[in-house]
C-alpha cells in the first residue's frame, strides 16, 4: 500500500492552546454576520411594493406574488442547502448563495417587466437567502460545537430573526430619501462584501484546521462528502415524515411562523395605523422587537442547554398566546407604557422557540437533524405565508384585526400542548439543572 492511501496529516489534532479563542467561535461570528445579511436581503422586497407600483403601475398583487415566491423559497431551499453543504462544503455553498443574491438584487435596477421582478427578487434572492437560513446555522452548530450548542443556536437564530427588523429602517430610509434602486444596489454590494470573509474564515469542518469541535474530548475526522444532495434531502423528509415527532415539530413551528413573521411582522403596522398610530412609530416598535429578540433568543439557547426543550417550547408558546390575547386592548393612537411592555415581552419571545426546536431535531434525528430542521423551517414559512394572507382577508371581512389576534393566541395554546406530547427517544437523558 502506498503512503498516499493513508489519512491526510490535517486530520491530526493540534495541541490545545489555552490562551487562544477556539476557531469555532470565529466560524460562529462569520455565520452570525452572514445570517444577518441573509435576513435583511430577504426582507427588502416588502419595501418595494409601493415604489414599484408607483413607477411601473404594476398591481400590488403582482408585486406580492414575487414577495410570496421569495418567502416560500426562503423556507423550501433550506433542507436542500443543508444537503449541499454536506456534499460541497459550507464555504462554497454560502459564497455561491451570496453571489446569487448580489446578482438578483443588482439586476433589478434595469428591469422593465413584472416577470423580471419575479425572477430577480423572487427566485434568485429567495434561493440565495434560503441557502443561508437557519439550516445553515444548524450545520455550523452541529459540526463545530459539542458544548454550548443551545447558546450558539440562540445567537445564530437571533441573527436571522433580527436582521430583517434591524436593517429595515435603514433600507426604508434609503428608499424614502433617494429611490428603490440605491437600496437594491446596497443589498448587492453588501452581499459581495461578505464573500471574502466567508471564503477566508468559514472553514467547513474543525478537522480542516486540525482542531476538535468546541467541547469535544476526542478529535473528529472530517466525513466524506455526501453525494446526491437533492435525493438525500427528499429521502430524509420521507424518513422523518414516518415519525410522530416530525409532524409535531413541523406543526408547532408552523404556528411559530404564523404568530411572528406572518402576523406581527406583516400586520402589526397596519393594525396600529387602524387605531391612529403613525406608521413610523409602529415601524419603530417593530425594530424594538428585533432588539429584544436578540436577548431573548440567546437566553433561550442558554436555557436549552440546561432544561427540557419540550417544556421550554410549551412555556414560550403559552406566553406568546397570552400576550396576543391582550394586544387588541393595547393598540392606541400613541405609544403608552402597556404597549412598551408588550413589545419588550413579545420581543423576548419572538423566536425563542428555535433553539429548543433545533435541539429536539438533533435529539430525534442525529446526523440528519440539519436537513430535518430545514424541512421544519419550511413549515414555519408556510405558516407565515398563510397568516400573512388570511390576516388581510380577515381585516377586509371584519373591518379590524381583532379576530386575527384572538385566533393566533388560540393557535399558540395548541402549539404548547403539541410540544408537551413530543416523545423522548429511549436512552436520552433530560437536560435539567
Amino acid at each position: 500500500m502506498t503512503q498516499t492511501s493513508q489519512a491526510p496529516a490535517v486530520e491530526q489534532p493540534s495541541k490545545p492552546n489555552r490562551g487562544r479563542v477556539h476557531r469555532a467561535w470565529f466560524v460562529a461570528a462569520v455565520t452570525f454576520v452572514t445570517i444577518i445579511g441573509a435576513a435583511a436581503f430577504r426582507s427588502v422586497p416588502g419595501l418595494l411594493i409601493d415604489p414599484l407600483h408607483n413607477e411601473f403601475d404594476w398591481s400590488r398583487g403582482t408585486i406580492g406574488a414575487a414577495v410570496s415566491v421569495n418567502l416560500a423559497l426562503y423556507g423550501l431551499t433550506a433542507p436542500f442547502a443543508a444537503a449541499l453543504m454536506d456534499r460541497f462544503g459550507i464555504r462554497r455553498v454560502v459564497a455561491v448563495a451570496l453571489t446569487v443574491i448580489a446578482l438578483g438584487s443588482g439586476l433589478t435596477v434595469w428591469m422593465t417587466a413584472a416577470w423580471q421582478l419575479m425572477l430577480c427578487w423572487g427566485l434568485l434572492v429567495g434561493l440565495g437567502s434560503g441557502s443561508m437560513a437557519l439550516a445553515f446555522a444548524a450545520t455550523v452548530t452541529n459540526r463545530w460545537f459539542t458544548e454550548r450548542r443551545g447558546l450558539v443556536s440562540g445567537i445564530l437564530t437571533a441573527a436571522s430573526a433580527s436582521g430583517q427588523l434591524i436593517f429595515l429602517p435603514l433600507l426604508s430610509w434609503i428608499i424614502d430619501r433617494y429611490d428603490w434602486r440605491p437600496a437594491a444596489v446596497t443589498v448587492a454590494l453588501a452581499a459581495l462584501a461578505v464573500v471574502p470573509f466567508v471564503w477566508l474564515l468559514l472553514h467547513d469542518h474543525p478537522a480542516d484546521v486540525g482542531q476538535k469541535p468546541y467541547g469535544a474530548t476526542e478529535f473528529v475526522p472530517k466525513p466524506a462528502p455526501v453525494v446526491g444532495a437533492a435525493r438525500r434531502a427528499v429521502s430524509v423528509l420521507f424518513s422523518a415524515a414516518r415519525t410522530g415527532p416530525f409532524w409535531l415539530l413541523a406543526g408547532t413551528f408552523a404556528i411559530c411562523g404564523a404568530s411572528t413573521n406572518g402576523l406581527i411582522q406583516t400586520h402589526f403596522v397596519p393594525a396600529s395605523h387602524d387605531h391612529g398610530m403613525p406608521i413610523t412609530a409602529a415601524a419603530s416598535l417593530l425594530a424594538v422587537i428585533g432588539i429584544f429578540d436578540v436577548v431573548g433568543t440567546i437566553a433561550s439557547g442558554w436555557f436549552t442547554d440546561r432544561f427540557d426543550a419540550r417544556r421550554l417550547l410549551a412555556v414560550y408558546y403559552a406566553l406568546r398566546g397570552v400576550s396576543l390575547l391582550f394586544l387588541p386592548l393595547l393598540l392606541a393612537p400613541s405609544v403608552h407604557p402597556p404597549m412598551i411592555f408588550f413589545i419588550v415581552f413579545y420581543g423576548l419571545d419572538w423566536v425563542a422557540t428555535v433553539p429548543p426546536t433545533l435541539a429536539l431535531c438533533r435529539e430525534q434525528y442525529g446526523e440528519d437533524s440539519a436537513i430535518v430542521f430545514g424541512w421544519v423551517l419550511a413549515s414555519h414559512q408556510v405558516g407565515a405565508a398563510l397568516v400573512a394572507f388570511l390576516g388581510g382577508v380577515a381585516r377586509d371581512t371584519f373591518g379590524s384585526y381583532d379576530v386575527v389576534w384572538y385566533a393566533s393566541g388560540a393557535l399558540c395554546a395548541v402549539a404548547a400542548l403539541m410540544a408537551l406530547v413530543i416523545r423522548r427517544r429511549a436512552g436520552d437523558v433530560p437536560a435539567t439543572v
